[in-house]
């Protein structure tokens, strides 16, 4: 089953958020079944989304065991504009971020605000991991 965003006014707005937002939210599951979600940076390229991590994160080793994962967005502060992708999230062997343009442009103006680079970025941030969504709920 190929995934695809309603053609809707909903649609719309999940299109935009995944094109436009900073940050989402990735919950993996950890070995005991407990959920763990994480704030986390991501790029949108019209099928699944980009993710970095750093190494040896839980994030990482949850999705060595279970790849089972969804990607949250924040509602809009009274309780609206919710989404939800449920699907899979596997490290990628994706190229570092600085090889990703769109990445790149997207949080210009972000990284510096850690206090990094986009070199010192990559390397803090190796870990590629692609979430290929299944199914979208919200409203």
């Amino acid at each position: 089953m190929t995934f695809s965003i309603p053609d809707n006014p909903f649609g719309d707005r999940v299109r935009t958020r995944l094109t436009d937002e900073i940050v989402a939210w990735l919950t993996t599951v950890d070995a005991d079944g407990t959920p763990r979600p994480s704030p986390i940076w991501f790029w949108w390229d019209g099928e699944s989304i980009l993710i970095y991590s750093k190494d040896g994160t839980s994030r990482t080793k949850n999705l060595a065991h279970r790849p089972e994962a969804s990607f949250t967005f924040d509602s809009n502060g009274t309780g609206g504009d919710i989404v939800i992708l449920e699907g899979t999230a596997v490290v990628s062997e994706d190229r570092p971020s600085t090889e990703i343009p769109e990445y790149q442009e997207k949080y210009r103006e972000w990284i510096p605000r850690i206090g990094m680079d986009p070199g010192t970025f990559a390397i803090g941030y190796p870990v590629p991991i692609r979430f290929y969504p299944k199914r979208l709920r919200g409203f």
